[in-house]
């Protein structure tokens, strides 16, 4: 059985016009996630917590905020889609994402140098935040190249084998970040160096990708009208969604959905460290390791789901892992259950794997092939705009609750949030039906 799963992966398991370019892409990725153990939040917010813990001229309050930073990085990150979308626009695409897998990778390689001080802890979450704004232009484009190259049957099954070695990798990356940093917390120099390399390895294995209809997309995206394109203006994202009503119902959902789990991660590194009083590897597995062990087992399942569904009936099933999940961590940290707590990441984990999926290749449920990047920039500015408050509310509502004898109580509002977006997925689509049901009529 796990011969079959793993020979699944290989380009063979393709038709042979699709081997070659998802060949390359599966050598990248087995390369890149090893950078990306660098800025991913649920590690780095763990390693910032428990290393700058306690550190001359940096009060636990700063240091709670700096994870609270280093969680939003991704939503910074991500409100600059708009930009990379623009400024891919009529270009090549493979090239300008090489050129940002090499920057991101040079940002984690200059976390070789901070120095346990106030000001390293601070460089940290520059380097974590300035990282996100560079790969934020990779999850943008990247997905006008799966769309490009992959047919709408195929898509979703390689996003999810490439989901899988992605996150696979990275679980490995972070249990071998936390096993170091339990036998010296010097250790993170030469680890990031490492893993900076391989994401140099990796951007240039990744080269060798190529875009099928590239001059022909191109024309299409600068002959489009101007509305058509993306634009690094926010306010392009209302003429998006003003003219596809459906999309911004869909966002309007996801707004409310993904409020509540982007308040679950920056909180659980604070967590693992006041409440529980882990070590670097305990604290990891729970923050990053265990979800990404748990999504490839989960990813094949959601990937034949979101294959046979539109994206919306999809979340209608998918979002109430995340209510089961921050159900879990409110029961967990209440009772102070640290074996609930592992089963509750477990549980997320299971809602990311089917969340990665829809995230990226959901918004072309709705957008045309030339529009693409345009939906896609609008979908990761709007995640950016919850992302950005939602770690800073979590951890304000952590300390204020903390301090009251119940810090759980933070995931009961993540509890509310998901619950209130669940139900909203289900009333999509009833009015879904509906207006199917008039257009037959």
């Amino acid at each position: 059985m796990l011969a079959a799963f793993v020979s699944s992966f290989h380009p063979r398991a393709l038709h042979p016009m699709l081997r070659r370019n998802y060949g390359r892409e599966l050598g990248a990725w087995l390369l890149l996630p090893f950078m990306l153990a660098g800025i991913q939040g649920g590690s780095m917010g763990v390693v910032l917590k428990k290393t700058f813990t306690g550190v001359e001229g940096l009060p636990d309050a700063s240091v709670d905020f700096a994870v609270a930073c280093i969680a939003a990085a991704t939503a910074i990150g991500n409100l600059t889609s708009g930009v990379w979308a623009s400024l891919a626009n009529g270009r090549r695409k493979v090239p300008f994402l090489v050129g940002l897998m090499l920057a991101t990778s040079g940002c984690v390689g200059l976390m070789a140098t901070i120095p346990v001080t106030a000001f390293g802890a601070w460089m940290l979450v520059a380097l974590v935040v300035v990282g996100w704004v560079f790969w934020s232009g990779v999850v943008t484009i990247r997905t006008t190249v799966w769309r490009a190259n992959y047919p709408d049957a195929d898509r979703a099954t390689i996003a999810g084998r490439i989901t899988t070695v992605q996150v696979l990798v990275m679980a490995f990356a972070g249990a071998t970040l936390g096993w170091a940093l339990d036998r010296s917390v010097e250790s993170f120099r030469p680890i990031f160096g490492t893993i900076a390399l391989l994401g140099l390895a990796g951007a240039m294995v990744y080269r060798g990708v190529r875009l099928r209809g590239q001059s022909r997309l191109a024309r299409a995206e600068r002959s489009g009208h101007a509305s058509e394109r993306p634009g690094i203006n926010p306010l392009s994202a209302l003429r998006v969604l003003g003219d596809d009503r459906r999309y911004a119902a869909y966002m309007a959902c996801m707004m409310l959905f993904g409020f509540g789990n982007l308040m679950i991660m920056p909180t659980l590194a604070i967590i693992v460290k006041d409440e529980f009083d882990l070590g670097y590897l305990d604290s990891l597995l729970l923050t990053s390791v265990i979800p990404l062990v748990v999504m490839p087992f989960a990813i094949p399942l959601w990937a034949r789901l979101l294959s046979r569904l539109h994206v919306i009936s999809f979340r209608t099933v998918h979002s109430w892992t995340f209510v089961l999940a921050s159900g879990l961590f409110l029961a967990a940290v209440e009772t102070h259950a640290l074996p609930l707590l592992f089963i509750a990441s477990a549980a997320l984990g299971l809602g990311f794997a089917g969340g990665m999926l829809a995230w990226n290749l959901g918004h072309q449920h709705f957008a045309p092939p030339h529009r693409d990047a345009q939906y896609m920039s609008v979908h990761v500015m709007l995640t950016g705009l919850r992302g950005l408050a939602a770690p800073f509310l979590g951890v304000a509502l952590y300390t204020w609750l903390a301090a009251r004898g119940h810090p759980g109580l933070v995931y009961a509002v993540s509890l509310i949030l998901n619950i209130t977006g669940a139900f909203g997925f289900l009333s999509l689509r009833a009015w879904e039906r509906r207006r199917a049901r008039r257009a037959t009529a």
